[in-house]
């Protein structure tokens, strides 16, 4: 059953950024902020933590996923050290996405070959 929950959640996220793409103008690099400041916004209201607990998965690795563990990690460092937690917080949560992210872009750097379309 857990599978089935995480592939509804996921998939309606995927859903509606198919449906930005296909219905608006917006270039997917606003699609992307939209879904990270979504995130963690809905974290901030107390929402994503319900969808996450439903959707596991489904929820946590897509960029609202990232919004999640931003809003997370600040919410758990401003607990611990104070005001200073606010900018430590989520970039100390983030950090092995961040790292991930660069590392492979380099990778696939060393081993493909852009073009124009």
């Amino acid at each position: 059953m857990i599978y089935l929950k995480v592939f509804l959640v996921g998939g309606l996220l995927c859903l509606l950024a198919q449906i930005l793409i296909d219905k608006t103008n917006w270039t997917p690099a606003r699609i992307v902020v939209l879904y990270v400041v979504g995130g963690v916004v809905l974290t901030a209201l107390g929402i994503y933590d319900k969808i996450v607990d439903f959707g596991a998965a489904g929820a946590t690795i897509p960029l609202t996923g990232f919004g999640y563990s931003l809003a997370k990690g600040v919410e758990q460092a401003v607990d611990h050290y104070g005001l200073l937690g606010a900018f430590l917080g989520g970039l100390r949560a983030t950090a092995g996405g961040i790292a991930a992210a660069i590392g492979f872009g380099i990778l696939f750097a060393c081993f493909v070959k852009p073009r124009d379309k």
